[in-house]
């Protein structure tokens, strides 16, 4: 079906099971361990070798000589794969990422080889025996040093224009009575997901199938043909739990190209995880930034000019990091201008990770607009109060679809408690803790896709789902079930959702915020056709016709859903289209955070008291999972905000500290009591559902809220990332 404008009469308004606070249907699999993830699964009739990656020892050069004869002569070992045995390899077309040196080495730790026995233990132990000789070459490893060189890439590296302009940006913030000017930097991090990436590949004939750790189904399927050469309908995904991903298990990582290459080498399946201290240097990651933000206003607080120019780098083909894509809709201006630029390194390649763009976006403008406030003498509520908008300056002026922005920070900072913050910083203290409050607001792209479904009713009432969407731990079983309950008049016990088998119909998959609007939507879809189906099966009028509880009523006649299907399964699959809607209304969701610290006024130590975020995003279909997600991205945001950085070394050219002994993310000792509520509203122009997605809204805004906390409880006011006391301690109000 195409949607194209609000639906009318629609059952899914009723808000029986949809939009309730929901356990996860596939929770009890998960609390008792009988839910099977790629690593874990078994067959005992396959004779299953195991993979270890060996991967390079230098950033940038060749391999000039491999040393295998000891290794191969060890204990258990069937093959080592390398670029002399594995085949021609190509790239997907979403990551630029070679898998195998071949052998050309492009970064650290670059798959040189991979050892396959018949244990995990013996392929670990020969991979320690291959020895590999190196001819290095000089990389590119420090971004700042090309932050004047660096080029504006083509639009094929930026997902959109990399430079826009609106108006005359330079003339207007020349001319502005009040001008801000900074430049904000950002960290290399990692997804530090608590699955590691692993495959389980086997081929029967010139059929593969892989049992894999991946996001988007569709994806895989197309990368990986594109990188074994060979067709798609001969690859087959299975990915049904997921131990977390944020991006970096969108496509084919090295464990799902090696693994499927090692299985066809050897002849039988293999199985492959990258170890964690692997996953920082052989993976993507979120790339560093630089910023420089550029504001000016009028003394009554109207920005009339703002300009964001941010660097970051990546391997030689690679995406730039889209940090621009805040600055572009949220606040008004009528003379604008954003660019980005892309430097070249050789460092593992940076891609997509939480909020790609708004995340590392917002870390910047968020921070700016709070001084551009300060400069102002201005709340930074009410500055960005004034400033709202109701259509994308950026777009032609067209109307956000919803945009309940003010919503959220009045709604906020009343919750909060926010006029009880002292305007001038470093004023307020308990003990020996400095106390502050910052705030910052968060705006996510709602994006929405083609999505399918297909849904199977049998003469016992229960209604299957099939859809080759995942679930990463946000909920994705329980929204596709709820759908299907709603929309066919049914209990939750009475749905079997199937998810995660490229066999089933497509959607986008986890990725991008867009995964529950869009399967949902497709879910939706299906039943319609089905409801069409068990209508006519039994002799009712499709146009009037109820479906609840169990039954399918129509006049003053009522039967058992179930007795539709008693001849035989009914099944039904559509596919929902959304036609021009993004180029009709300016699609994003928003929210606004608050954050309270406390700085130790003599170590500079710093510790989140509390924090809230208030987000809108349309219906919310769960909101215990949808709550769920937004203090998850919460927590990521203290992460950011507070202790993730991986390190560069700038003369042998990889991330030092590549493991979770060295890059720190938040523990429970880290995190206060994290509240998280939603504005009341639907969207009716995204989809039938009127739902946005909202996972990774929650992380956006909530490390600048942080930072800016920081300054109000300190003075002190740090633009580079993470916020530690080092970067406190020599201006702490009280140092010498």
């Amino acid at each position: 079906m195409k949607f194209d404008t609000p639906a009318g009469r629609n059952p899914i308004d009723r808000l029986k099971v949809v939009g309730r606070p929901t356990d996860r249907v596939e929770g009890h699999l998960k609390v008792t361990g009988t839910a099977p993830y790629a690593y874990e699964w078994h067959d005992p009739r396959a004779s299953l070798a195991y993979g270890v990656i060996v991967g390079a020892g230098i950033a940038k050069g060749r391999v000039s000589a491999l040393h295998l004869d000891e290794a191969k002569a060890a204990p258990g070992v069937v093959a080592v794969v390398t670029h002399e045995n594995a085949g021609p390899l190509g790239k997907g077309a979403f990551y630029v990422q070679r898998f195998l040196a071949d052998p050309k080495v492009d970064h650290y730790h670059q798959a040189v080889a991979a050892v396959v026995a018949e244990t995990f233990e013996q392929a670990r132990a020969a991979a320690a025996l291959v020895r590999v000789d190196y001819v290095s070459e000089a990389g590119r490893f420090d971004l700042a040093a090309q932050w004047d060189t660096a080029p504006v890439p083509p639009e094929s590296a930026s997902g959109g224009p990399p430079e826009s302009v609106v108006g005359d940006f330079e003339g207007a913030f020349a001319a502005a009575p009040v001008r801000l000017d900074e430049t904000y930097t950002t960290p290399d991090q990692a997804h530090a997901m608590m699955e590691p990436h692993a495959t389980i590949a086997s081929w029967d004939g010139d059929r593969l199938t892989c049992h894999t750790s991946i996001q988007q189904m569709n994806w895989g399927v197309r990368d990986l043909a594109l990188t074994l050469g060979i067709p798609k309908n001969r690859i087959r995904l299975l990915s049904p739990y997921i131990g977390g991903g944020f991006g970096g298990k969108g496509t084919v990582q090295a464990d799902l190209a090696l693994a499927a290459v090692a299985a066809r080498l050897v002849g039988r399946p293999v199985k492959v995880a990258l170890q964690r201290t692997q996953m920082f240097n052989a993976t993507i990651h979120r790339p560093a930034t630089i910023q420089r933000i550029r504001i000016g206003a009028t003394r009554d607080g109207r920005i009339t000019a703002i300009g964001h120019d941010s660097l970051n780098g990546n391997l030689p083909g690679g995406r730039t990091e889209p940090t621009t894509a805040s600055t572009k809709p949220f606040y008004a201006g009528a003379n604008r201008w954003t660019r980005l630029r892309l430097a070249t390194l050789d460092l593992a390649e940076g891609n997509a990770m939480r909020a790609p763009g708004e995340a590392p976006g917002l870390m910047a403008l968020e921070i700016a607009m709070d001084e551009m406030a300060e400069r102002l003498g201005m709340d930074p509520v009410a500055f960005r109060v004034l400033n709202d908008t109701q259509v994308d300056p950026m777009q032609g002026g067209i109307p956000f679809s919803t945009r309940p922005f003010v919503e959220c920070l009045r709604t906020g900072a009343k919750r909060f408690g926010w006029d009880r913050r002292a305007s001038r910083p470093a004023t307020l203290r308990d003990g020996r803790w400095l106390v502050g409050m910052g705030m910052a607001g968060a705006i996510r792209a709602a994006k929405i896709a083609t999505s399918g479904a297909r849904v199977r009713l049998d003469g016992r009432g229960v209604v299957t789902v099939e859809v080759d969407m995942t679930d990463i731990g946000t909920g994705s079983y329980t929204i596709v079930a709820q759908t299907a309950a709603e929309m066919m008049g049914v209990g939750l016990d009475r749905v079997v959702a199937r998810l995660g088998d490229s066999d089933f119909p497509e959607t986008p998959g986890s990725g991008g915020q867009q995964g529950g609007p869009s399967v949902t939507a497709g879910v939706y879809a299906a039943c319609l056709k089905l409801r069409e189906a068990v209508a006519q099966r039994l002799g009712f009028n499709s146009d009037d016709v109820a479906f609840a509880d169990g039954m399918v009523r129509s006049g003053n006649r009522a039967v058992p859903l179930g007795q539709a299907a008693q001849a035989g399964d009914l099944v039904a699959e559509d596919t929902i289209e959304f036609g021009d809607l993004s180029k009709r209304f300016a699609q994003q969701t928003f929210g606004a955070h608050f954050a309270e610290v406390g700085v130790d006024a003599d170590t500079g130590e710093i510790r989140v008291r509390r924090m809230l975020a208030v987000c809108a995003a349309g219906r919310i279909i769960n909101p215990k999972a949808a709550r769920s997600q937004v203090i998850g991205g919460m927590t990521m945001g203290i992460g950011a905000a507070l202790m993730e950085r991986m390190d560069v070394d700038k003369r042998r050219g990889f991330f030092v500290n590549h493991d979770l002994a060295g890059y720190e993310v938040p523990v429970h000792a880290d995190i206060p009591h994290l509240d998280a509520v939603f504005v009341d509203e639907v969207d009716p122009t995204m989809s039938p559902m009127k739902a946005k997605g909202v996972g990774e809204l929650g992380l956006c805004g909530v490390a600048p809220a942080v930072a800016n906390a920081v300054y109000n409880a300190t003075g002190v006011r740090v633009r580079d990332y993470p916020v530690t006391l080092d970067k406190l301690l020599d201006r702490m109000p009280d140092a010498a």
